[in-house]
């Protein structure tokens, strides 16, 4: 329990961001999703919009340190890699 104004008001900070972060991650997982329900349906076009999405939001977390940069990359180079694979 914070008794400082100031540790009051950090953990008032903490609580939003941990709810914007969790919010953030949600989205990129269900986004994720939805592009590997995509490939394994066989619809490649959407599949694509759908990776579009999901590259703009990972590289937007990953900006604001939401997640890691490099997580950024590594959902990105997967799910690209598995779309590849789908065409072929």
């Amino acid at each position: 329990m914070p008794h400082s104004p100031s540790a009051k008001k950090r953990q008032r900070q903490n609580l939003r961001s941990r709810d914007r972060n969790r919010a953030t991650k949600s989205e990129i997982k269900t986004h994720i999703r939805n592009v590997l329900k995509s490939i394994s349906s066989g619809d490649i076009a959407a599949a694509d919009e759908q990776f579009r999405v999901v590259a703009k939001k990972a590289d937007q977390a990953a900006a604001k340190k939401t997640i890691h940069r490099n997580r950024a990359s590594r959902i990105k180079s997967r799910l690209s890699a598995k779309i590849k694979t789908a065409k072929a």
